[in-house]
């Protein structure tokens, strides 16, 4: 726990910014509140930046679509707001089979470009959790139950890649999302229940 706690106040004021807008953006997401999405532009605003200069150049990039993608879920959440909405039953199995495979060579593809044009670190899982959080993201802003299982295999990675390269508040986020999501899992069905 000391070392937990040393590392965190090593972390920089933006870093530890940008965390708390994310946890915000996933609270206010599982209870399906229109502010996760500006929020969420803010954090990755942030992150964006923080991670240009770390040579993450995926994660970088994903926040850019992130901003993106937070601009396109506020307005798609503007046009069906009732939580109702929620599509607990989506591509099946098969869907996501093809859903996986397809983007597994997108960011194999990726992968080998970064590797080849750039001094980018950790690119085949910088590279691979970036493509599928770019999925669980749209996932989530179309209200599809399952960006919950993409985000708990997605986040579980995170904590290892973060560790590894240094940003200890960032792999606890990705721990707090961890238990968010398994939050957000029981939220929405509690709500597509009612």
């Amino acid at each position: 726990m000391q070392w937990l706690l040393e590392q965190l106040a090593l972390s920089s004021p933006w870093e530890l910014l940008a965390v708390v807008l994310a946890v915000t953006y996933l609270v206010l997401a599982a209870h399906q509140s229109l502010w996760c999405w500006p929020a969420a532009a803010i954090s990755c605003t942030i992150y964006m930046i923080l991670m240009y200069h770390a040579q993450l150049y995926m994660y970088a990039a994903l926040n850019v679509v992130y901003i993106g993608m937070a601009g396109y879920g506020y307005w798609q959440w503007r046009r069906s707001p009732a939580p109702a909405s929620v599509a607990m039953i989506e591509l099946g199995w098969r869907g996501h089979i093809k859903l996986i495979l397809l983007w597994s060579v997108v960011a194999a593809l990726v992968a080998m470009l970064l590797l080849r044009y750039t001094d980018a670190e950790a690119v085949w899982l910088d590279t691979y959790l970036a493509v599928f959080s770019v999925v669980a993201t749209w996932l989530l802003a179309r209200k599809k139950f399952a960006t919950w299982y993409y985000w708990l295999v997605i986040d579980c990675a995170y904590v290892y890649l973060f560790i590894l390269q240094g940003f200890v508040a960032t792999a606890l986020l990705h721990v707090i999302y961890v238990g968010l999501v398994f939050y957000a899992m029981w939220q929405w069905q509690r709500e597509a229940r009612k």
